[in-house]
Parts: structure tokens; C-alpha cells; sequence
């Protein structure tokens, strides 16, 4: 579990400093991919559904970036770009090109869509994520 916590962390700060994330963001940014991330394995620990296990991830990342966005007045995609890097399905998609190039159509297929609903599973979370926020901003307002 520890394996899992500092490499999603690592993964998620160096992406930030890819994307030339602020200097002070990226123990941030790295905070929020840790934090998607452990919710994703364990979901799938308890053998949730991937997809499932991804849109609950993408969610929490969506709303903790919205909550460091707004406390340390950055713009939220430093944030959520960086934190979203551990559930891309990019293994996935890797091998679903993999089965093409060696004529294992219907396992392509197969992987090929998992990464497709994954990949939504992903803009769904973030945009959730986004719905109640604005949902809540406007009945605050009220």
C-alpha cells in the first residue's frame, strides 16, 4: 500500500512538472493524483469494477483540486491535469494496440473498449465533480 501511495505521488508531481506546474504546487499536485489513486485501488481491491473504481477516483480528484484551486488561488486544471495522470488508461490502450499488430481482433476489441469507457469513466468524474460545485455555489448564493 505504501508502493502505491509514493509512486501514484511521484507520478502525479512529475507530470506537474512536465506540464510546468508552479514550484509550491507540486507537493500539491502530487497530493491530489496520491489521493485519486488510493481511492481507485482500493475500490478495485474490493473488486468494484474498474470503470466504477475510475469515475470515483476522477471525482475526488476533480473535487480537491477545486478545493486547493480555491485556498491557494491557483487556476484548478494545475491541479487536476497532474492529479488525473495515474488513471489514464495508457497500459490499456498500449495493449489493445499491442493485440492489433498481432492479429488478436476480438482481444483488442475487448481492451480497446475498457480503455474507451475507463477514458470516459475519467471526463465523467471531472465533470460531476464540477456540476455540484456549481449546484452549490449557486444555492449558497440564494
Amino acid at each position: 500500500m505504501l508502493e502505491q501511495f509514493i509512486t501514484s505521488f511521484i507520478a502525479s508531481a512529475g507530470f506537474a512538472i512536465l506540464f510546468n506546474a508552479p514550484r509550491k504546487a507540486l507537493v500539491r499536485c502530487g497530493m491530489v493524483g496520491m489521493l485519486g489513486w488510493i481511492l481507485y485501488f482500493l475500490l478495485v481491491e474490493l473488486e468494484f469494477d474498474a470503470v466504477l473504481a475510475t469515475l470515483s477516483g476522477a471525482f475526488v480528484v476533480a473535487i480537491v483540486s477545486q478545493f486547493f484551486a480555491r485556498y491557494y488561488k491557483t487556476p484548478i486544471i494545475v491541479f487536476s491535469v497532474a492529479g488525473i495522470i495515474p488513471l489514464v488508461p495508457g497500459g490499456l490502450a498500449y495493449d489493445a494496440m499491442k493485440n492489433i499488430v498481432i492479429n488478436d481482433y476480438n482481444t483488442a476489441i475487448q481492451l480497446a473498449a475498457k480503455a474507451f469507457m475507463i477514458s470516459g469513466a475519467i471526463a465523467m468524474g471531472l465533470v460531476f465533480s464540477e456540476v455540484i460545485n456549481q449546484i452549490i455555489r449557486r444555492r449558497t448564493k440564494l
